[in-house]
Formats: C-alpha cells, structure tokens, sequence
C-alpha cells in the first residue's frame, strides 16, 4: 500500500517525531493553546514528573495481516493510525486536561488484534506511549474502559478487591437490530436511510432528556460505523455516578419493554410523566413518516393482527379486521386513518374514547421509542468502541454526529478508509511538496476570535480530506468539557474545598 509507513521507518507527515514533555501545572496553560496544530501528533502528554504510575509492559502479539471484504487489511489500517486518527484530542477528551493525570493513565483499553486476539487492560501513562503502542499494535479496533483506581496494568499483582473502577462516561448504545421487528426495509447488519431514522428519533429522545430531565451538558454522540450510535456523557458528575444511580437513569429512559416476541411493549400510567409527553411531541410526526409511509408498517395481515390487539375494544377491533380483511393491499396510512373513522362511527357501545386515545400514544411510543441496550448503561465496567476508529466490516470511519443536526447526518455518507487516503493522495498530488503552499489555521481552537494566529503552517493530512468537519466538531467538544473542567475545579478550590462532593440526582 503506498499509505502504509512503518512506525519505525520513515513517517509520514511528522507522525514520529520525537514528542515534548508535558508543561509543568504551574505554567498557566491556556484553553486555547491545547490546540495549537503545528503538528498533530506533537502531544502535550510526555513528562514521567507528571504522573508518577509505573506499569509491567504488556506482551506484544504479532499481528497477522488479514483482509475485509471493505478492503480494510492491515497495511490500510496502519496508514490511517499514522496519517488520520485524532490521539490528541482523544487524549484530551479522555485526560480531561493537556497534562497527563489518572484519569487518562489508569483508563482500561481493549485492543482487538488484526489476528482476533483480544487485550484487556491496557493503559498509558502519556499520550505518546499511547499512540506508540496503537501503532505497533496495529489493532482492527478499541474499546474504552473505566478508569480504575490503580494501573489496571498490574492487576496480577494486586489483592483481591484493590482493583475497582472510579468514574467512566455514562454510555448508551442504540442498535438498528434492535428494530428488525418493526422494520420493513432492512435487517439484521444492513441500513439504510428509511431505518437510520429510528436512530435519529431515539438520538433526539435521549439527548432532550439527559440535558433537560438531568441537566446533563457534554454529551458526545457517534456513529457505530455501520447500524447504531453511541452516546457518551462526559459532565463531570455523570462520570462519578455510581452504578445504581446508572441504573436509576437506564430505568428512568427504558420505556419499551420485552422482546419481539412479546406482546404489549408499551404500558404506561396516566396522566404521563413529562419525559413521555415531551417524547410523544418529538415522536408522533416521525411516527406518520416513518412508521406509516417510509416502512408502511402495518400492511403485511400480521403486522395489522399486532396492531389491533393493541387496541382496546373487541368491537371495534372486529371492525377494522373486516375493513382490512377486504382490502389487503390497504397502506398503514389509510389503516391508521380507520381507527378514529370507525371509533366515531358509535358502532361499539364499549369504546371508551380517553381508554383509545391512551392505547394509540402507547402504540406510536412501541414503534418509535428508543430501544436501549440498558445493561451497556448501568455498570461502570462497560467497554465501548472508541470514536474515530474503523469498522472493519464496512470501512467506515466511527464519527461524531452533531445532536443539533442530527436530522442532516446520513450514515451512507461517512467516509470511508480508502476513501479518506485516497482523498490525501489526491490533494498531494494537486500541491505538490515545495511549492510554497501553506495554509492557515482553519480549525476551531487554533486561535481566539480570530487573533494570535501564530502564522502559515502546512495543513494536517485529515485537513485534506472529508473527515475534517468531524474532527472540527470533536475538538470543540474537548475544548467546551475542558473549559468546565476548569471552572468547576476552581471553583471547588476556592469556596467549597476538594473534598465536598455534588448533591444527589433526583429521580
């Protein structure tokens, strides 16, 4: 492959050289100097003197080189760790700082080797040995763990028990498989953009609740690489929940309950929590395009049989079985339509209008709520795909998506790999080295309202391609959970003390 260097041979765009040692704490670090882009690579994360942690070095297992029918093999992968992944700024997101803490020294990482062997426990006191080793490694994937209160490295040599995880993100992962039941159009791994927006309703549920209903704010959402998304709530008090307040939230947004074989998902008191109806007002135009058009959901007679022993009247229900039994090929649409149409009809003497209107919210929320995994949510322990690494079934490349435009991302759209390296190809072959071109910083971070522009500077090889926008939005993420990091430790310093700890959540 032309994009693959060895980490130990000439590099590519300055990915090995040699990394500076981290300021020292009292050298007045600013927000904005954390992102300075000379180099991507060049962290701010070396300096032994800034965390005293020692570990026994892992073994290192050779990779075998394998091959995905995404055209992802080793060499490909290699090229985008050297070239395209962002360890910066994850170290920065995972750090919670620019000088190297526990936080990011004592996080577990699961690396999943080219050859399938899996490594649990991994850690990295610097970003640096981080990146080093993920390059020499050359995993098809990672995972994020907890942060545990010792190295999770020396795990072997510790007591029973001294082990324990301290704080993690609060997760959430939502998967198209668990909609096949509801689905027309997909199955099982395959998506497309009349199913991805079942991921985008529950993207929209969620997100309003956890910053509504809990006041959660730093709340980053990315795309699986090929049919789900995963929520990561960053807010200091979210990372420092214990796992039966986790609990408390998983159950506070598990809604839809059983599986596909079950009957009656959805049953709900009266009058409805504030969640619910918020919910129901996100959810009920989605239900008519989604639900009722895009996947006609309840065209097929089993599907019509689901639907009406949801409602409640016998009476009614016979009604609609003849209308629909004449009329098989009636769409949703017009089968939805025949519930108000022959309910006003007066034809049962039993239906009991309110005892309808709740069975139909019921129904819209059994086909349209988020399906969580919940047990991903209440254990500290959970691992997680990290952002930005590569699926290896389809190639794509695991992005953020912007909550606020969540309706405009389309998972068919994410760049790929080889789409990615092909795009740096094709820029460096539009300006060539030594033709003078040079570029000003164009990322957000790199300079404050515009000013202190340090001057020209060669692009970065991911400005040179479609995962920009992207990595734009990750470091604008960071910078906003660090500006808080900030805040909040000073002012516990200064008028609460360390020790004092956040009041409980209400649930």
């Amino acid at each position: 492959m032309p994009h693959s260097v060895s980490p130990k041979k000439s590099p590519s765009q300055n990915d090995d050289e040699a990394m500076p040692d981290a300021p020292a704490e009292g050298n007045g670090v600013k927000l904005e100097d954390m992102f300075e882009d000379d180099d991507d690579e060049e962290f701010p994360a070396s300096s032994a003197r800034d965390v005293k942690m020692e570990s026994s070095p892992a073994p290192v297992p050779q990779p075998a080189p394998t091959s995905a029918s995404s055209g992802v093999d080793s060499d490909v992968m290699l090229a985008f760790y050297q070239r395209l992944f962002p360890f910066r700024y994850l170290f920065q997101w995972l750090n919670h700082g620019i000088v190297p803490t526990r936080d990011f020294g004592n996080r577990e990482f699961a690396l999943t080797l080219q050859n399938d062997a899996y490594l649990r426990y991994q850690s990295y006191p610097t970003a640096d040995l981080f990146r080093n080793d993920i390059l020499k490694m050359n995993p098809s994937r990672f995972e994020i763990g907890p942060v545990y209160s010792t190295n999770p490295r020396d795990r072997k040599t510790l007591r029973g028990g001294q082990m324990k995880p301290v704080s993690k993100e609060m997760v959430f992962d939502i998967d198209m498989t668990d909609y096949d039941d509801i689905r027309t159009c997909c199955s099982g791994a395959n998506i497309c953009g009349k199913c991805w927006s079942f991921v985008t309703m529950a993207i929209k549920v969620i997100d309003a609740a956890l910053r509504e209903d809990f006041g959660f704010e730093h709340i980053l959402w990315v795309y699986s690489g090929r049919r789900g998304a995963h929520a990561w709530v960053c807010d200091p008090r979210a990372r420092n929940m214990p796992d039966d307040r986790r609990r408390a939230i998983a159950g506070y947004l598990e809604v839809v309950k059983g599986g596909a074989s079950s009957g009656k998902k959805v049953n709900l008191k009266r009058p409805l929590h504030p969640h619910i109806s918020r919910s129901l007002d996100i959810l009920k135009n989605h239900f008519g395009q989604t639900t009722l058009v895009d996947q006609d959901t309840f065209a097929s007679s089993e599907q019509a049989d689901k639907l009406l022993q949801l409602l409640p009247d016998k009476s009614l229900n016979d009604a609609l079985r003849r209308k629909w039994g004449s009329s098989p090929d009636r769409p949703s649409t017009n089968k939805w339509a025949d519930i108000d149409a022959l309910a006003k009809t007066g034809k049962s003497s039993t239906l009991n209008t309110s005892t309808l209107r709740d069975a139909k919210q019921d129904i819209v929320l059994e086909y349209t709520y988020p399906r969580l995994d919940a047990e991903v949510s209440k254990k500290m322990i959970h691992l997680l795909k990290s952002p930005f690494v590569i699926h290896p079934g389809t190639g794509r490349v695991c992005v953020p998506i912007d909550p606020k435009k969540v309706e405009d991302f389309d998972p068919l759209s994410v760049p790929t790999v080889l789409n990615l390296l092909a795009e740096i190809d094709a820029y460096d072959a539009k300006h060539p080295a030594g033709s003078g071109e040079v570029e000003m910083p164009d990322v957000e971070g790199s300079a404050v309202n515009g000013s202190d522009i340090k001057g020209a500077r060669k692009l970065q090889d991911y400005e040179k391609t479609s995962l920009k926008p992207y990595i734009d939005f990750f470091r604008s993420f960071i910078a906003n959970l660090l500006k808080e990091e900030r805040v909040v430790k000073r002012e516990r310093e200064e008028t609460t003390g360390p020790s004092v700890k956040p009041d409980p959540m209400e649930f």
